[in-house]
């Protein structure tokens, strides 16, 4: 039962406060189950979203209001079927039509479920969702994804939600400490790391095309790109990459140091690109040049 677990946090199970969702009144029908659901969307302006900083990780924090508390908008871009557990970006539910991909999200239906509610127990689908049950969304996503067909580029949406669900655990340890989401923050970003790089080298390779991809986000405010799929990748192997292989990392900064500075204009060269992405890209060009500099370690562009 949702009233056992000590991590829900907002919605339904808090005393009644200002609506920050609604349901919508066409329901979606899962391509798995054949049957429809409910869409729950968030409400726009009314001061439910005030912008707040920019990470580097391009995570748009939103600073809590007096009327609606700190909200999270990141959780009603996932919808999932409450009765076979499947979950999409709201659109791939009538976007996906591959019929194998479904049989196989079917059949994997019940090692998805035990798998999420290991770490996000008692997570409810029906009612209107809390940060604890969007994280959970996003994980069944994660898995469902798994099973789809290439040409609609799972390993890209499984990079992005792998980041927001780092950001998304973060939050609930920063809200309830001491059940270990921190740890499972830090699982979620070497996901992210490995499926950012596998994005780049699969379509490098061609062997699965993101042309399909209408937004790169990777936050829900801005879409940054496939300059931002590059950005994200020597980030995070900056951040989050192994440290076991010293003369391996080094090399990989190496080669995102050079790739940020041929797309942002950086180093020698006097291109620039405006915006916050230029910002954070320059920001962790320098960083990783600190690096190599420190390990006697010189790209092509020094």
């Amino acid at each position: 039962m949702a009233e056992n677990n000590p991590l829900i946090i907002g919605g339904a199970q808090e005393p009644k406060k200002p609506v920050v969702s609604y349901w919508a009144k066409e329901k979606i029908d899962c391509p798995v189950c054949h049957k429809p659901f409910q869409q729950e969307v968030m409400h726009k302006g009314g001061g439910r979203m005030i912008a707040g900083n920019l990470t580097d990780e391009l995570h748009r924090i939103f600073e809590p209001s007096k009327k609606f508390g700190r909200v999270y908008p990141l959780i009603y871009d996932i919808g999932c079927c409450p009765r076979c557990q499947v979950a999409f970006f709201w659109k791939d539910f009538s976007e996906i039509k591959d019929k194998a991909s479904f049989e196989r999200i079917q059949a994997d239906s019940e090692h998805r479920t035990k798998a999420v509610e290991a770490v996000f127990p008692y997570y409810n689908l029906h009612d209107q969702r809390t940060l604890f049950d969007g994280a959970a969304m996003y994980y069944l996503a994660l898995l469902t994804y798994e099973k789809v067909d290439l040409a609609y580029a799972p390993t890209f949406k499984r990079a992005m939600i792998s980041l927001r669900l780092a950001w998304l655990c973060k939050d609930i340890h920063r809200l309830c400490p001491g059940h270990n989401y921190d740890y499972v923050a830090e699982t979620f970003y070497r996901k992210a790391l490995f499926f950012y790089q596998q994005t780049l080298i699969n379509e490098t390779g061609r062997i699965e095309t993101i042309e399909t991809v209408g937004n790169f986000g990777p936050d829900v405010d801005k879409n940054y790109g496939y300059d931002g799929v590059i950005y994200l990748c020597g980030l995070l192997e900056f951040k989050y990459g192994q440290t076991e292989d010293e003369s391996l990392r080094l090399k990989k900064l190496d080669e995102y140091k050079r790739a940020i500075a041929r797309i942002f204009g950086l180093g020698k060269s006097s291109k620039s690109k405006p915006g916050p992405l230029l910002e954070v890209a320059r920001a962790l060009y320098d960083k990783i040049t600190a690096v190599l500099s420190a390990n006697n370690v010189f790209g092509e562009d020094d």
